[in-house]
């Protein structure tokens, strides 16, 4: 059985290096070139094959039947194993392109060029774009076809994550024609390969949930563990305090209240209707990297920008990072001016100076934030007055804007003359007027637009949010007391010291504080966006940073130090979010984005991945241990079985989190696996985990230090799945 064993083991860990490879290929060489030269290749199926039959058979010798919902765990992926071979073998797909009152098509097209004949006819009889209201951003696309079938007819609805089948075959909404008469159907004929899978699926399900009730499994054994009986407590103790000054010689701004009413205007911003404070807080962002500028607030420097122009264009307000961007502009610092973007030979940044695309990225962020100031400084931004256009939709216009011809004469003397009213009543410096006329502009929206706006408690709830920011001063507080609660522990930690103070109970409270303000946050930025806030990598690892905080409440009664690395991961988490923006705008939810089982999917994941930076920081603190004590066994023993304890939900969360986004895209797709880059190598994370579950198949990681360094080196994969796909290696699921 030794040889049955090192097969096994050995064809996994050789799928492993194959899928890294093909990732990598993928990325040097093309879309579909890893997919010709590994994935469909017959040595890969063979290779499944063989782990398949060797995993069988190893279970059986070992009489793991014995151990029902752990044999049944192994079942379940033999059974997904045996359905995605029976959709390589049996399945087909290819799309099929509609168009209305067109003649019914016979065949779809399959990859390539090739056509594979329908059992029917089919017909476009309707198509149609539904729209967020108030918006032109799509909400969904619908098909309705009609089948022809010797005689018979059936008639069906296809749009974003709702499929239509006949007789096997499954269309999906893939793309439509920009005049809005045709559509794009993805086809799938999988008559026996979904349903063998979605067994394997709902036996994973089982065979989970069976786990960690069944009595002598070995998660129920490592909780009766004797390194458990002792507690060890987090000594430590941290200080984080900022002290934030006002700069002087403020440049020309209205007041903070007169500022405040016209950032209390609608405007249609992204594709949706908000308040023009959001759009102030972006633009002051994107310009100046903070949400405030020389104690002015976002609108105070927005509404400057606009009214008081000549002034503002020689502040330095610009954020260049680049240092070949500053160098071309002359500046010695950090921050421009809009001055500096010109010389005596006019516009510094109209071409990339080094004559390379080596700073192209840098170039066009500096002329981004250029247009950005001449679009705001010119009005044409400021889409803030609503029109009725054809069929009554609402069409919002800036004021710069060629308005329609049909529009009353006294609605386009206010949309032309009113930013001009209010323009002479900032330079008379007369709050009283400039918030009146601001008010009616503001009721011309409501009268105008009222039914199409954002309800008042929505409207108010973003301006809530928009002035909650406090994200960053947030992530660099709970890194300062991780930390140095982590070092401290790691000084204190003794067999002999268990003395209980008052700290745990200090930092649980201010934790607890972090969870109620992140909870606050996520739940403001879903009721205004209209959808779970899951949809892009900033709200993914706001989530992680709550989910972090949420499982050092479940986990420090086992192990205090779990506190440290909860404002550790809790901080990480946040900073990483701010990588690109500090707060990307909110957007209505794509089409095929609108499914439960996305936020299903995401927020399994995040847990799992929460659970793998535990593991990988116990990692840490038994290395750190070992290499400055030599009496500290006891203590890497202790954080070996808690590793092992988190691991078995993190490892089971990570298998249901892909396995519920391979039913996402077979519902909105029409395939369950691409073996995109992030598919790939979530996978390839599973697998890597997997592994150390397998102690008493794999000796080496009974041995605590092995286990430690493995549970360090491992975090890399996670790493490479969420950061290295979304910054590098790309693929459909990468949103960096």
């Amino acid at each position: 059985m030794k040889l049955i064993k090192r097969i096994a083991f050995g064809s996994a860990g050789l799928l492993v290096l194959l899928m890294m490879a093909a990732t990598v290929v993928e990325k040097l060489q093309g879309t579909g070139t890893a997919w010709t030269a590994i994935y469909g290749s017959p040595f890969f199926t063979i290779l499944w094959g063989i782990l398949a039959v060797c995993a069988l058979v190893y279970l059986i010798s070992r009489r793991m039947q014995r151990d029902f919902f752990t044999f049944l765990l192994h079942i379940a992926f033999l059974v997904i194993l045996a359905g995605a071979l029976t959709t390589r073998l049996c399945g087909k797909q290819g799309s099929i392109h509609l168009r209305m009152n067109d003649t019914p098509v016979s065949a779809f097209v399959t990859s390539g060029t090739e056509e594979e004949p329908l059992p029917f006819d089919v017909r476009l009889h309707d198509f149609r774009i539904d729209y967020y209201k108030g918006s032109f951003a799509p909400m969904d696309f619908t098909s309705r076809i009609r089948i022809e079938d010797n005689g018979m007819q059936a008639e069906g609805e296809v749009s974003m994550n709702r499929i239509f089948t006949y007789r096997h075959y499954r269309f999906y909404q893939s793309a439509y024609d920009k005049d809005g008469q045709g559509t794009t159907l993805a086809v799938s004929y999988d008559p026996w390969g979904i349903g063998i899978t979605y067994t394997g699926y709902a036996l994973l399900l089982l065979s989970v949930l069976g786990f960690f009730f069944q009595k002598d499994s070995m998660f129920r054994r490592l909780l009766r563990h004797p390194a458990l009986r002792n507690k060890t407590v987090l000594l430590g103790i941290a200080l984080f305090s900022s002290v934030a000054g006002m700069a002087s010689g403020q440049p020309k701004h209205l007041s903070r209240e007169a500022a405040s009413a016209v950032g209390n205007l609608y405007i249609y911003y992204h594709d949706r209707i908000c308040p023009l404070q959001t759009l102030a807080k972006d633009f002051t962002v994107k310009l100046y990297g903070k949400t405030t500028y020389k104690g002015l607030t976002a609108e105070q420097v927005f509404t400057g920008w606009f009214f008081y122009y000549d002034d503002w264009k020689a502040e330095p307000v610009i954020r260049i990072k680049s240092k070949e961007v500053q160098r071309r502009l002359g500046i010695g610092g950090d921050y421009a001016c809009l001055n500096d973007f010109f010389g005596t030979e006019g516009y510094k940044l109209k071409e990339n100076g080094t004559g390379s695309s080596q700073y192209k990225r840098e170039w066009n962020e500096a002329n981004e934030k250029f247009n950005l100031i001449s679009m705001t400084a010119t009005g044409s931004i400021l889409e803030i007055y609503p029109c009725p256009v054809v069929h009554n939709r609402i069409n919002w216009f800036a004021p710069v804007d060629d308005l329609p011809k049909e529009l009353p004469d006294e609605q386009w003397l206010f949309i032309r003359k009113s930013l001009g009213l209010l323009s002479e009543q900032v330079m008379k410096r007369n709050d009283a007027a400039i918030i009146g006329l601001t008010n009616k502009i503001r009721k011309y929206q409501q009268k105008t637009a009222g039914e199409v706006l954002p309800s008042d408690a929505r409207f108010e709830a973003e301006k809530l949010y928009n002035r909650l920011d406090y994200t960053k001063p947030l992530a660099m507080a709970c890194l300062a007391i991780g930390i140095l609660s982590f070092v401290f522990y790691a000084r204190r930690m003794s067999r002999s010291l268990y003395d209980k103070t008052r700290l745990n109970a200090f930092l649980l409270a201010t934790l607890g504080i972090v969870a109620g303000y992140l909870l606050i946050l996520i739940c403001l930025r879903g009721f205004v966006s209209g959808h779970l806030p899951l949809s892009n990598g900033y709200e993914t690892m706001q989530f992680m940073a709550l989910c972090a905080v949420v499982l050092t409440f479940l986990f420090y009664r086992k192990l205090e130090t779990v506190i440290a690395f909860g404002y550790m991961l809790c901080g990480l988490a946040l900073l990483v979010a701010m990588l690109g923006e500090a707060n990307p705008p909110i957007t209505q939810l794509m089409p095929v984005l609108a499914s439960p089982l996305l936020s299903l999917h995401v927020v399994t994941i995040m847990i799992a991945y929460s659970l793998t930076a535990f593991v990988m920081l116990n990692g840490i603190m038994a290395i750190v241990l070992r290499s400055t004590r030599t009496d500290y066994q006891e203590a890497i023993v202790r954080l070996q079985v808690i590793s092992r304890i988190i691991l078995y939900p993190a490892v089971f969360c990570l298998a249901l989190g892909i396995f519920i986004g391979a039913v996402w895209a077979n519902v909105s797709w029409g395939r369950y696996w691409g073996w995109d880059p992030k598919e790939t190598w979530a996978l390839i994370t599973l697998f890597i985990y997997a592994a150390a579950l397998h102690a008493s198949s794999l000796p080496a990681f009974r041995r605590p230090m092995f286990f430690h360094w493995f549970a360090v080196i491992a975090f890399l994969s996670v790493l490479i799945t969420y950061f290295g796909v979304n910054f590098i290696l790309g693929g459909i699921h990468s949103y960096a």
